[in-house]
């Protein structure tokens, strides 16, 4: 790519739109920023240039954006900031990407049509990512759009790991493990050997601990497991979704308690986790400052299940030489990387407390030296993975 020339990120969430501008061959941020509280309340715009400084927010007070509107505003934002710089392409995160796209795609009506197809194995997730899409087909037809899939970086995970013990006519229809959170694994994945050369060949364990929960293995830069199956409720204990769940339990809403599936889905994807086990709330900030004991209850269940998870993905790994931390959470509660680590100390694990109680930016070790597993945080950067992907994608154009 030319200096001069960019690439817009779109991660596109229920009721919000992350984006972020990308300029030149070195895809430097240019800015970002996010409108939130689509659909109801008062939609708020804000962005940031590179330096954190603010240069641009608004509120809608009277009649808040849906998706197509936030995203008009944001292409009439952008074409008024671009300084110079021309937009030659638009990446979009989407979740899921089923068997057929196990890497970055150029997005037309034909791809569309696949996708609104898996709408029913991401349904609270699909449908927002592909709205944009079509927005921004809309607003500016010529303009290329490329889609990323959460789903792709764990397409070559050996059969065993992507398999359900199902009858053949039921896998054959795409029911399989896909695993998630494969656009910041992707990124963690690249990131590691550029601090720490050995950790290319490398067991690793990843956690991507923010709302969205899950942890995967990955030797040599490729993903051999994951928490994350057939759909993003499955695995860790999230903000509002239950995680890792005996079937015969939503058997039993259904057919004893009487429950719809409707209601069941509502429960496991938007009322349970650490909203559901506390009461109190799904942000684990709001919980490590509570003094009721249900919020302490909640913390526990996560800390326990990271603990469990990690014993399998080293033993699918068949060892560990390093554990990471990503995430909203990964990256800023020191107290839960603690309590992990102390967990992990039979696997080798030996924490700074130093190291681990400092804030910081960027890439940085928080084991102790003496650590048999190296441990490290590493901030979760899934917009610049897609703003890669695309001009990947687009270069030989």
């Amino acid at each position: 790519m030319r200096p001069n020339e960019s690439i817009v990120v779109i991660n596109a969430g229920s009721s919000s739109i992350k984006f972020s501008l990308y300029s030149g061959a070195q895809l430097e941020l240019t800015f970002r920023g996010k409108i939130e509280n689509l659909y109801s309340g008062i939609t708020h715009f804000a962005a940031v240039d590179a330096q954190e400084n603010s240069i641009g927010e608004r509120h809608w007070a009277e009649a808040p954006l849906d998706h197509e509107a936030a995203m008009r505003f944001l292409f009439e934002f952008a074409d008024s900031h671009l300084d110079g710089h021309q937009v030659v392409a638009v990446g979009h995160r989407i979740v899921h990407g089923g068997v057929h796209y196990s890497g970055p795609r150029r997005l037309d009506g034909a791809v569309l049509a696949q996708l609104e197809k898996l709408i029913p194995l991401a349904p609270l997730h699909l449908p927002h990512n592909l709205a944009p899409v079509r927005a921004m087909m809309a607003l500016a037809p010529e303009l290329p759009q490329v889609g990323c899939f959460d789903t792709a970086f764990h397409v070559g995970q050996p059969a065993a790991a992507q398999s359900f013990a199902l009858p053949q006519r039921i896998t054959g229809q795409g029911v399989r493990r896909y695993g998630f959170h494969g656009l910041s694994y992707e990124y963690i994945a690249l990131s590691l050997p550029t601090v720490d050369a050995t950790l290319a060949q490398a067991r690793v364990v990843a956690a991507h601990l923010g709302n969205g929960a899950s942890m995967c293995a990955i030797h040599a830069g490729r993903s051999v497991a994951s928490t994350m199956g057939f759909t993003a409720v499955d695995g860790l204990p999230m903000g509002t979704r239950c995680g890792a769940l005996d079937p015969g339990v939503v058997l039993y809403l259904i057919d004893e308690l009487g429950m719809s599936v409707a209601a069941v889905q509502k429960m496991l994807y938007q009322e349970s986790g650490l909203l559901g086990v506390s009461g109190i709330a799904s942000d684990m900030r709001t919980l490590e400052q509570s003094s009721d004991p249900r919020a302490r209850q909640a913390i526990d269940l996560m800390v326990y299940r990271i603990g469990r998870e990690l014993g399998s993905l080293s033993a699918a790994l068949g060892g560990l030489d390093a554990l990471v931390f990503s995430g909203g959470i990964g990256e800023n509660s020191a107290s839960l990387r603690a309590a992990v680590c102390a967990q992990a100390a039979w696997l080798g694990v030996q924490l700074d407390a130093s190291a681990n109680a400092a804030s910081g930016h960027g890439i940085r070790r928080i084991s102790a030296d003496s650590s048999r597993v190296a441990v490290w945080v590493v901030p979760a950067n899934e917009e610049l993975m897609i703003a890669q992907h695309t001009q990947d994608l687009l270069e030989p154009l």
